[in-house]
């Protein structure tokens, strides 16, 4: 069922001079009815999205360093490629399980082809593409939001080619796949046919970014906004009711299936969507982000480490749309994605809040589109006000002679910057400690079947093709400590050990681990590889410690 404008007849009137109302930013081509018929957006586009893949894609492997959570997310996808289950250990509702499902079905041809690439280092090369849809969906929203062609061609540039973006999304991530989801609601709310089945098909891949990860849940305000300004006014309500009823009822499978399970509530010998919940909304705060003594601050000099330009003009921009709301279409325009960057501002500046690294991601779309919203406004003030006949010539090349000195001073803070932080991405070797402490363990060792290590996620799937065996052979640090079905095949504690690989994140998080914190302290370093607080120790479990132990 499709939605239509009711034809208008217009009685006949003296033409008459009237003010010429805001119209659409500077450079704003018609919008096509379909980007795909424009050989001009298709070509734009096009262009683009090759240089973000070679940019994204050049160096995967070795660099940001290795996270334990890409190997979290990796080795559940494995467990479900494996029909081990929703997890390689207990699965306990930390996040809903639709994100590592889609993981799987992402590395299930290379590593039916290659088992053995099921690493984390050769799987980031499965982001690129979610990676390319996220940045053609930014293309396409920002032309379905007025922005002209060249607008969106930057918004597309500033979302796939920051550094802090190429960092980002290089990693295996439920975040990224997530803001794929939702850019597609974003995109399918904002379509301009106004198609019912659009408006639904947004509620639908709201749901499937909230079940991605549970996060995206807090701009759904945004996607409700979205949808009632693109809606025909003779059908937005029902449209926006079969938007929000589709979004519920599939978000709604996640607790059908832990009550199904018996899992929904807190019981004697199992785990529950419950205490899942009450876990991540309990977590210790990291501390105000304005705060310099807190992590909260460390993670947001982390992202200004990586780029200044899109986080910080991306609010200057948003800023700029509210400031403007009346008079400027483009601002009502990206009331959206304005709505996002302010909302996840607030979360952010939460005082007690706990602000993971990886929050960024989440808004980095939105950031690029508001900030090319705001150029396009901007633009729009600068050369398209219509030189009146008392306007002299030189006020005229005033204005253009404005435009060019603010793009050339844009373009030199931007591009030598960008330049440095894409030439890191591009050539650096961050992951060389990790590769060779996985080379040092899968050869080095007699008899991988009958030793038991510690290890952090990312090189938990290294050391499965190894022959370790999986689970209680190869044990994720964590599940030393945390996990019943691991503890009670440790009746001794750290002394059924043999190794315990310190890498930088074993060694931060040991202090509130008792069996890793001893695993460590009673152990030797055998092999290290790099140097400083970024280092990987393989530390064998001192016999004589551990002697009075039964193996």
């Amino acid at each position: 069922m499709t939605s239509t404008l009711p034809a208008v007849t217009t009685p006949k009137v003296p033409a008459q001079r009237t003010p010429v109302p805001d119209g659409p930013p500077a450079g704003r081509t018609e919008l096509p009815g379909r980007l795909h018929t424009s050989r001009a957006d298709l070509l734009l586009c096009g262009a683009l999205l090759i240089a973000i893949l070679l940019v994204q894609g050049w160096n995967i492997a070795d660099y940001p360093t290795l996270s334990d959570d890409e190997g979290t997310y990796l080795a559940q996808a494995w467990a479900v490629q494996e029909g081990r289950g929703l997890a390689h250990y207990t699965y306990w509702y930390d996040h809903p399980p639709l994100g590592w499902l889609q993981i799987a079905l992402l590395t299930w041809v290379p590593s039916l082809v290659s088992p053995g690439s099921m690493t984390v280092g050769t799987m980031r090369a499965v982001m690129l593409l979610v990676a390319a849809v996220s940045a053609v969906l930014v293309y396409v929203l920002g032309r379905r939001l007025a922005l002209p062609r060249w607008a969106a061609a930057l918004g597309m540039a500033l979302f796939g080619l920051s550094p802090l973006a190429v960092v980002l999304q290089r990693e295996i991530f439920l975040d990224n796949i997530a803001v794929l989801w939702v850019l597609l609601a974003f995109t399918l709310a904002a379509s301009p046919s106004r198609h019912l089945w659009h408006h639904f098909g947004a509620g639908l891949a709201a749901a499937a970014g909230v079940l991605t990860k549970e996060t995206m849940l807090v701009v759904l305000p945004a996607l409700v906004v979205t949808l009632w300004r693109h809606g025909h006014r003779d059908t937005r309500k029902f449209a926006l009711t079969g938007a929000i009823t589709a979004c519920v009822l599939i978000g709604f499978s996640y607790p059908l299936f832990a009550l199904l399970k018996g899992e929904l509530f807190p019981g004697s010998g199992h785990v529950s969507l419950w205490d899942g919940i009450v876990y991540q909304m309990s977590r210790p705060g990291s501390g105000f982000v304005l705060d310099p003594g807190s992590g909260s601050w460390g993670v947001l000099h982390s992202w200004l480490y990586y780029d200044r330009v899109l986080p910080l003009g991306g609010l200057a921009g948003a800023l700029l749309l509210v400031v403007t709301w009346r008079w400027s279409v483009t601002a009502r325009a990206l009331a959206g994605p304005a709505l996002v960057v302010a909302i996840l501002s607030l979360v952010a500046l939460r005082p007690s809040g706990y602000l993971p690294a990886m929050y960024i991601i989440q808004a980095l779309p939105f950031l690029a589109l508001v900030l090319a919203g705001a150029a396009a406004s901007v633009a729009h003030a600068v050369l398209r006000r219509r030189r009146r006949e008392s306007e002299h010539r030189y006020v005229t090349g005033g204005r253009y002679a404005l435009a060019a000195v603010l793009v050339l001073a844009a373009g030199s803070y931007v591009v030598p910057r960008w330049y440095d932080g894409d030439r890191t991405a591009m050539t650096a070797d961050a992951n060389a400690p990790y590769r060779a402490a996985s080379a040092w363990l899968s050869t080095r060792v007699d008899d991988p079947r009958d030793t038991r290590v510690l290890v952090d996620d990312a090189l938990w799937l290294d050391l499965v093709h190894a022959g370790y065996r999986p689970g209680l052979g190869v044990i994720w640090f964590y599940k030393a400590d945390l996990d019943p079905a691991v503890t009670k095949t440790m009746p001794h504690g750290w002394r059924d050990l043999d190794y315990v690989v310190a890498s930088p994140t074993v060694r931060r998080d040991a202090r509130d681990l008792p069996t890793v914190r001893a695993a460590v302290r009673h152990s030797v370093p055998v092999a290290t590889f790099g140097t400083g607080a970024d280092r990987i120790e393989i530390r064998r479990i001192q016999q004589t410690a551990a002697a009075g132990g039964t193996r």
